[in-house]
């Protein structure tokens, strides 16, 4: 056969999901915090003495800074982990606390009951305190002063935000905290990827998306050059990643699921598309548990079709260049709130996968 009717199948139905309620379980004396699409393990609070206990723990300077305020990030993280918020929340948190605080937990020469309260720091607004410099109506004086309790108050006001994972990370934190410089949390962003790593690593913290279990790169290592990232591109937004790899490449599914697509998405696949030629050349779209979902572009050839269940790194097509293409690659997706499995739930595939320890 040739043309798009060698690569076209039956759309499959939907992919029924359950929804998990936000629970904590003790699994070999680590805390499981479960729900909202993820899941991370954690080392529990209760083995005090140990790096990994508790946010109190002083911990060591880490470039520039000290060992309090690694505590402070600390305590951001683990509030985070344990709300079940995907780490990229954990970075937002972060960023934040650093421009609003610089990572200090402030006091406030203008709110008396602030200054009998252990403090780091006397702060610029009268009624703001602590990490995130917090007004009256996030909480009591003490409430607000005590890390855990602001980060918690922070994710929670996050979550109501439409879409905020989907959202820079200026948009977002500006979302929750509506500042007078809005423009300011985007030069921390770098930083606080690296304080969440650390702590992270300090807190023993490890997670995996949507229930799904194990993730991995959907191309082999050492067999690609990452191309173009995720985000504008001119005037139109590229909405994945694009892993650039000779044609035949294996590629595999990222985690395991079910395939809901695997069809021509441009006028042809049976030959080498062109920058001319609109759609995602032949394309496969898996849908995993947790609201997750990843799509693989311009495929030679697949090896799956719609209702089928893949394994985490099974074989689901190979490298080409159908569709909208000038050269052999892989152009990858992932998306969150699918289904629907669409360029409106696309989200940048980099820190999704980074926040499970995964590095294109």
């Amino acid at each position: 056969m040739t043309g798009s009717a060698a690569w076209k199948w039956a759309a499959a139905g939907a992919v029924a999901l359950a929804v998990v309620p936000t629970s904590l379980i003790m699994l070999g004396g680590a805390v499981v915090v479960a729900g909202s699409g993820y899941q991370c393990t954690l080392a529990p609070a209760s083995t005090a003495g140990t790096p990994a206990a508790s946010p109190d723990t002083e911990r060591p300077q880490t470039g520039s800074w000290d060992a309090a305020q690694m505590a402070n990030a600390a305590a951001i993280v683990r509030a985070g982990a344990e709300k079940s918020v995907p780490p990229r929340g954990w970075t937002i948190a972060v960023a934040t606390a650093i421009q609003e605080s610089g990572l200090r937990n402030l006091a406030n020469s203008g709110v008396p009951e602030s200054l009998a309260l252990p403090n780091e720091g006397v702060g610029h607004d009268h009624d703001s305190v602590g990490l995130f410099q917090q007004r009256p109506g996030w909480g009591s004086v003490a409430q607000r002063m005590t890390p855990e309790y602001a980060a918690g108050k922070f994710y929670d006001a996050l979550r109501k935000v439409d879409a905020w994972q989907r959202m820079s990370l200026t948009d977002a934190a500006q979302a929750v905290q509506v500042s007078g410089f809005p423009d300011a949390y985007a030069k921390w962003e770098s930083e606080a990827e690296h304080l969440v790593q650390v702590a992270r690593g300090q807190l023993d913290i490890s997670c995996t998306s949507g229930g799904t279990g194990e993730w991995r790169l959907p191309l082999p290592e050492g067999s690609y050059d990452f191309g173009s990232p995720f985000g504008m591109r001119g005037e139109s937004l590229h909405r994945g990643v694009d892993l650039i790899a000779d044609t035949g490449t294996p590629v595999f599914a990222a985690a395991a699921g079910t395939v809901t697509s695997a069809e021509c998405t441009s006028a042809y696949c049976d030959r080498p598309g062109s920058p001319d030629l609109p759609g995602c050349g032949l394309a496969i779209e898996i849908q995993h548990t947790g609201g997750i979902g990843t799509t693989y572009c311009h495929l030679v050839s697949a090896r799956v079709g719609p209702g089928q269940r893949v394994a985490v790194g099974e074989e689901i097509g190979r490298v080409g260049s159908t569709g909208h293409s000038s050269a052999p690659h892989l152009h990858f997706q992932v998306h969150q709130s699918a289904p629907p499995i669409s360029n409106e739930t696309a989200v940048d595939a980099v820190p999704f996968l980074a926040d499970l320890g995964l590095k294109f």
